[in-house]
């Protein structure tokens, strides 16, 4: 049974609702084919020609946990400072960021630890790379030796940057 009508409003023409749902669908599909919402409006769905800015660079993520697998005390934040400060900073004077936060992950015996972590974030010239690989290793092997870590996570990613 059809509901009655509220809306004191008459109802516009059916192609006219036609045309408007018409519309919607061809804009909805537009937006779900993952165009964002600013160039949906421009007409063919397409960015506007525009040169991308910045420079080619690296951007270089570590992950340390402060647990101690061997049950010894967990770093603290003056340690991860100071390893900072040593190992970090004379291969990377230009500048760093780092994260305070927590994570997860199976250790090498299958357990789930969560603990307190540390992320570090490195931005360097693409060019670079090759130099730039050794000196994070290096820094990921020495906290490990020194914090008896099973693993330092790192994450690399192209990208652009412009300062």
């Amino acid at each position: 049974m059809p509901r009655p009508r509220t809306d004191p409003k008459p109802c516009p023409k059916r192609s006219a609702r036609r045309t408007a749902l018409t519309a919607a669908a061809a804009t909805c599909a537009v937006l779900a084919a993952g165009t964002p919402i600013a160039y949906a409006t421009l007409g063919d769905g397409t960015p506007p020609a525009t040169a991308a800015r910045g420079t080619a660079y690296v951007e270089t993520r570590l992950f340390f946990g402060t647990e101690r697998p061997d049950g010894g005390p967990d770093v603290t934040g003056r340690q991860f400072w100071a390893f900072v400060d040593r190992h970090v900073t004379p291969s990377f004077p230009d500048g760093l960021t780092v994260q305070e936060g927590r994570g997860q992950w199976r250790d090498s015996h299958g357990v789930i630890e969560r603990e307190r972590s540390y992320e570090l974030i490195l931005l360097y010239p693409a060019s670079e790379a090759r130099t730039r690989d050794t000196q994070v290793e290096r820094i990921r092997a020495a906290y490990e030796r020194a914090y008896a870590q099973d693993s330092v996570a790192r994450l690399d990613e192209r990208t652009l940057a412009d300062f």
